[in-house]
């Protein structure tokens, strides 16, 4: 029997006036009719169908449809190939579009205006946000994450240059630290946990110790952390995770 219009419509998610318009100008004729005389649609119709709508999805006219499908030399497994060339080439767009999307987001949320060469100067290849960004991906939408925004809108190039050399200091101390071979859980370390969560008390946000011990095992699963802590000391990211859990096993 096929299927109805009605079911079509249902499957591809287009209306039925869709389908009737697809009808009309020979685009995907049902293969059948019942018995009253209403379109059924079966499994071929309905490859045809998601062709269709993968070019349409692709921004191309329907009369350019029309005619890539009814090529006679039409190969059902070159249509997919063709397809998945085009749907990669558009991701791939989009995904530089959302960067550049995100860049913006990021200028804006800072609240200064510096030139790429002041921002250079500043922040070198590091991210003065990285407790911020962190804390948008886990708890964006919290009283805490509303915090930050608020606090980084007012901050000037001479707050930026504060943070950075607190972090740059911190970051020597802790490696010296490991250097000396201090454990994760001994004292000197957990208080080097506690100012680094103190940091971000300070600069962004009422960071929790709840929070602080997530954001420890993300400096460990997330690369883009583990690098930044590793390249102060090889190890250090662990080293600070533990750290951070130790130091809020100390406080509970």
């Amino acid at each position: 029997m096929g299927y109805s219009v009605g079911q079509v419509a249902g499957f591809a998610g287009v209306t039925v006036r869709t389908l009737h318009h697809y009808d009309e100008i020979g685009l995907l004729s049902p293969s059948g009719r019942s018995h009253a005389g209403h379109r059924r649609y079966d499994d071929a119709d309905l490859d045809r169908l998601q062709r269709i709508l993968f070019y349409r999805e692709l921004g191309f006219p329907l009369d350019e449809v029309a005619v890539l499908l009814d090529d006679p030399e039409s190969d059902p497994r070159e249509h997919l190939r063709r397809q998945h060339a085009l749907l990669t080439d558009r991701i791939a767009r989009l995904q530089q579009m959302a960067k550049a999307v995100e860049h913006a987001m990021e200028a804006k949320k800072m609240g200064i205006n510096l030139t790429p060469e002041e921002r250079f100067e500043v922040f070198g290849d590091k991210d003065p946000e990285q407790y911020a960004e962190e804390a948008e991906r886990r708890w964006g939408g919290t009283e805490a994450y509303a915090e930050s925004q608020r606090r980084v809108a007012t901050y000037t190039k001479e707050d930026w240059q504060r943070v950075q050399d607190q972090v740059a200091d911190w970051g020597a101390r802790y490696a010296a630290l490991m250097e000396a071979g201090e454990p994760a859980d001994g004292e000197a370390a957990m208080d080097m946990a506690e100012e680094h969560r103190q940091h971000i008390v300070t600069w962004y946000y009422d960071c929790t110790y709840e929070i602080h011990t997530g954001l420890g095992e993300m400096y460990v699963s997330d690369e883009r952390f583990k690098e930044f802590y590793d390249s102060m000391k090889p190890g250090l990211a662990e080293h600070l995770r533990d750290a951070i859990l130790a130091n809020a096993v100390r406080k509970a």
